[in-house]
């Protein structure tokens, strides 16, 4: 059963009424196919009318809609024979970013993905998709294994950021996310990086620093989130919706900021609603990104790469 939003409300009463209505229909002689279609039309078209005209505070609660699209959702369409590598040969195996080899549409790569569990148990199991210094280590273990095997490297973003906790911190949380970063920068295969949730702070970006940056449309990339944000500048993380307006966290802003090089559309109501069609349109679109990177050689990646980086900030909206 769908969850909505608290902006899909009106929405979610018609697809009640609906529901009721097909009921009755099931248990009773009644021939209501004329009514439903009519409520149909009318939800199909209220949907169409909220997503076409998201505020930036509303994607980001569409972005962390607990129905959408996880990593392991697109790993399962998108890679065959996906076998994954863990631990940072350091300290331990870190659950929220998962990384391993698979073979993508017949082209050998590494895919790491950050993981944000899918009901309670998982997603304490995936610490809610926010890594500690293993993780990142982890990532720039698997980054380096497939500089030295000539692999493209295909990275998904779905975090609030990196952990914050004590722990994390002793372990060298900071210095684990710039290696990373820096490990994005130096290797000399193609390297594609989907923000398909929330990219939050340097725990986003320790992994998409990268040849090419997709976003889902609903989906946010930031260096704070917006409450943490709020809590800053107006001490009151009610002022969220100030914040995300602010931040210009959007796939939209951040296209024409120059931040991201391409929008993957969603279907209409998000990619929650239709999972299946929308790791296939993932699918095709890295697919797309990526093959006219495998025919740039490792020293030109490399430039480009660090050109892209290098020259953001210079458009303004």
């Amino acid at each position: 059963m769908t969850k909505f939003l608290e902006f899909e409300r009106p929405i979610a009463d018609l697809e009640g009424k609906i529901e009721e209505l097909r009921h009755l229909a099931n248990t009773g002689d009644l021939n209501i196919a004329e009514e439903v279609s009519r409520l149909q039309t009318k939800a199909d078209r209220l949907l169409r009318q909220a997503y076409g005209n998201l505020t930036p505070w509303q994607k980001v609660q569409v972005a962390r809609h607990p129905d959408r699209p996880k990593f392991f959702d697109y790993l399962d369409t998108l890679v065959e024979n996906f076998i994954p590598l863990s631990g940072d040969r350091v300290f331990a195996e870190d659950c929220a970013i998962i990384g391993g080899l698979g073979l993508f549409m017949d082209q050998p790569v590494v895919v790491i993905g950050q993981q944000k569990g899918h009901d309670t148990e998982t997603r304490i199991k995936h610490n809610f998709g926010m890594a500690k210094p293993e993780g990142y280590r982890k990532a720039k273990r698997l980054m380096e294994l497939a500089d030295q095997f000539k692999l493209p490297v295909i990275s998904f973003v779905d975090t609030a950021g990196a952990y914050p906790g004590i722990e994390a911190e002793e372990r060298g949380q900071a210095e684990a996310i710039a290696k990373c970063i820096e490990t994005c920068l130096k290797i000399k295969v193609p390297l594609i990086s989907l923000v398909i949730g929330e990219g939050g702070s340097g725990g986003a970006i320790a992994i998409a620093a990268a040849n090419a940056v997709l976003m889902l449309e609903h989906s946010i990339y930031s260096v704070i989130s917006p409450e943490g944000c709020a809590s800053i500048l107006w001490r009151s993380a009610s002022k969220a919706a100030e914040a995300a307006e602010a931040q210009r966290l959007t796939a939209q802003d951040l296209l024409k900021l120059g931040i991201i090089d391409k929008i993957i559309p969603e279907p209409v109501g998000g990619a929650h609603r239709f999972k299946s069609d929308m790791a296939k349109q993932v699918k095709e679109e890295i697919g797309k990104t990526l093959r006219p990177l495998l025919n740039l050689d490792g020293d030109k990646l490399l430039s480009l790469r660090r050109e892209k980086f290098i020259n953001m900030g210079s458009k303004t909206l």
